[in-house]
């Protein structure tokens, strides 16, 4: 059998494999009624909705301004494409995309391996990369983002470096330039890893050599692709170079050629994106200061997403990997691979981004994932290589190569990932599309942005991608403060929101010097309406009615969900903007564990209530509970209210949502909350608010001012 036919039959299997058992959720949730809308799978990550509304308004040609429709987004552009050719529908595309694209790594990893006379290495290495835990929980079937070619590109780019220092033949100068302007153009955030793979060539040229025009033309090539340019003129300035070297025009010049590169690619603003991304997943700050005529102080989101967050080492390893022995045995083997496969080196950048996850972030350990499975695959193919009966060796391969997957597949079949909202809730966004208009604003948190926009077509204030601290404060005041107020601040943001759209628009007809210079939306409404100090600002909105005019609709969507994230909405607005100190620590627990006897009620994490005296106690602590509330919907899908008074000087109340089968303990402050009181009550001002839709799963309010 040829190489190449072997190469080719290694990909095919190792595709199916991949693909296959990303199948195995539709297997376990076939007939699952609440996952599906319109008889198709919904998917599950909410930033998928992000690129299927761009894919949307690019099929259908239809978008408004200002909606942060991504249109020009590859991920979108690439979906609309294929839903333009494919006789499937667009839910079964994105639904199924991800499955089929990400179990792509397969051929990088074979072909690279066939280079270095290493298939049955690869082949183990493809199988394990493509269902290890973190590759698979960000490419399972369902999973609609980015990241099912994120590792696709990078796995290219070590393997065409490879050949680039290998072969030094001048088409792997092109290959490598074309996969940075491609990986750049799919995601926008890889500049940091080329950079890296960057680094690495200067450091192995300078080191070893220093005299080889090859390498010079490589870094310099490296360097027009990573630009920070549009894609277009990134390669068309490839290409130039490309010919350039072809007809050796800059080979006598290719020191001074390569400084001019460096001199562009700083100017173009090459290194600045990933200084950005270092102090955002690695040099975190809780709190940034924002502004110049008012300094104001936000709480960063970067300390609520998980994603960014520490995680124990265990995790770190069966991320990677599978299981701590496999993690373990995989860096044994890379590192015996360098030793027999030098080039090999260059997989450090990739390896590198992985073990960063142990310090800046869950997310990064996909990228380890590709490089350590070599690394194991290698391993277990030369322990092989010891053994001189042909029947014991296949033996070894066979059970060490499943030994290794076990654990993977048993994630995958544990790994049960929920579609993003359930039928009922979509059911709500489509009531609210056929209400509200394309140009109207829905208030919710930023984990809803997405889809919100994707299944009402309106917009948000927040979402997915706009989720500073700056943006978030006002619709967590909003969500954790009295109707009122939140009902003011809300046409305030919406209104200041596209009042910036307008600037902004007009900033760029200005010269540099008379452009106006936006401060966030709190601190605009702040001297906008004659104060100096935001607390002043939001103090009046308590007595003050004087809000700016409406030009549109403002929808409050509420969903049952949302309580589960409360506590986290209020550390927005839990802050004091001018000093950044915490000023509220409001008293939210929500829990469906409880056991209640004719005495007690315990409601689980040293919290209850002693029902014959009305008094709730909190680890050691004994607060009398000022009210007991009751509510639950009767036959006719109505909500009903009880409320009983225990003692007037308490300062918490116990919530029973009967319904929902849970309990809420809440102190004064959030049982006045907008959010409490419009989603669990169904208590609204008629001043400020009207139902819209009252569905148990999600509630929608309209704003009357």
């Amino acid at each position: 059998m040829t190489l190449n036919r072997q190469t080719f039959i290694y990909i095919l299997i190792a595709f199916i494999f991949s693909f296959s058992i990303r199948l195995i959720w539709v297997y376990q949730f076939n007939g699952t009624d609440s996952f599906m809308w319109n008889e198709e799978f919904m998917i599950n990550t909410n930033d998928g909705y992000y690129f299927a509304e761009g894919a949307r308004d690019i099929l259908s040609w239809t978008w408004q301004e200002n909606s942060f429709s991504p249109i020009h987004s590859a991920a979108s552009q690439f979906t609309a494409f294929f839903a333009f050719i494919l006789p499937f529908s667009f839910e079964s595309i994105i639904f199924y995309m991800p499955a089929l694209l990400s179990s792509l790594i397969v051929i990088p990893i074979l072909l690279l391996s066939r280079e270095l006379n290493l298939l049955s290495a690869g082949f183990i290495a493809a199988l394990l990369s493509s269902i290890a835990w973190s590759y698979y929980n960000r490419t399972m079937i369902g999973y609609y983002d980015t990241d099912m070619l994120n590792i696709i590109f990078p796995t290219l780019l070590l393997w065409s470096l490879v050949l680039a220092l290998k072969t030094k033949e001048e088409k792997y100068l092109l290959f490598t330039a074309l996969e940075i302007v491609a990986y750049r153009w799919w995601y926008p955030q890889s500049y940091s890893l080329e950079f890296a793979f960057f680094g690495l060539i200067l450091l192995y040229t300078l080191v070893y050599e220093r005299r080889s025009v090859y390498h010079y033309k490589l870094l310099a090539l490296m360097l027009i692709a990573m630009m920070g340019l549009p894609d277009t003129l990134r390669l068309g300035g490839v290409i130039v170079v490309y010919i350039l070297y072809k007809k050796q025009l800059l080979d006598k010049y290719i020191y001074h050629f390569l400084l001019v590169s460096i001199t562009l690619f700083f100017i173009t603003g090459g290194f600045s994106p990933i200084w950005s991304q270092l102090k955002g997943y690695v040099f975190k700050d809780e709190v940034e200061v924002l502004g110049e005529e008012l300094q104001l102080h936000f709480f960063t989101v970067m300390q609520t997403v998980r994603e960014a967050g520490k995680i124990p080492f265990e995790t770190f390893a069966n991320r990677i990997s599978g299981h701590v022995i496999t993690f373990i045995l995989s860096c044994v083997g890379y590192i015996w691979l360098c030793f027999r496969q030098p080039v090999m080196l260059l997989g450090l950048p990739m390896i590198g981004l992985g073990f960063l996850a142990y310090v800046g972030g869950l997310r990064f350990t996909i990228y380890a994932v590709p490089v350590l499975a070599f690394g194991m695959g290698f391993l277990i193919v030369s322990i092989s290589e010891y053994m001189n009966k042909k029947f014991l060796i296949y033996s070894f391969l066979t059970l060490a190569t499943l030994g290794i997957l076990y654990p993977n597949i048993l994630h995958v079949k544990e790994y049960k990932v929920p579609t993003v909202f359930t039928k009922q809730e979509v059911a709500v966004l489509d009531k609210l599309k056929n209400i509200a208009s394309r140009e109207d604003y829905v208030v919710a948190w930023w984990d809803y942005g997405y889809p919100i926009r994707y299944y009402a077509d309106v917009k948000t204030l927040i979402d997915g991608g706009k989720h500073s601290g700056s943006v978030n404060f006002p619709v967590s005041y909003m969500l954790t403060n009295p109707q009122n107020v939140a009902a003011k601040l809300a046409r305030f943001d919406v209104e200041y929101t596209e009042r910036a759209f307008a600037i902004g628009k007009e900033n760029l007809e200005k010269p540099k010097e008379e452009r106006i210079k936006l401060q966030s939306n709190i601190a605009q409404m702040t001297l906008a309406s004659g104060f100096k100090d935001t607390n002043d600002f939001l103090n009046s909105l308590h007595v003050n009615n004087v809000v700016p005019e409406k030009t549109r609709d403002i929808y409050f969507y509420l969903p049952y969900r949302m309580l589960g994230i409360l506590p986290t909405i209020t550390k927005f607005s839990d802050l004091d903007l001018m000093s950044g100190q915490m000023i509220r620590e409001p008293f939210i627990y929500q829990t469906n564990r409880f056991q209640d006897t004719k005495e007690f009620l315990n409601l689980d994490n040293g919290i209850g209530v002693d029902k014959q005296r009305g008094i709730l106690k909190i680890g050691k602590q004994e607060t009398p509970l000022k009210t007991f509330y009751f509510t639950a919907y009767d036959q006719a899908g109505k909500l009903v209210r009880q409320k009983q008074e225990l003692h007037k000087d308490g300062r918490f109340s116990v919530v029973f949502m009967r319904s929902y089968n849970t309990f809420l303990v809440l102190d004064e402050e959030m049982i006045n909350s907008s959010y409490i009181q419009l989603f669990v009550f169904e208590n609204y001002d008629e001043r400020y608010f009207e139902p819209v839709v009252l569905d148990p799963s999600a509630k929608v309010f309209r704003l009357k001012i």
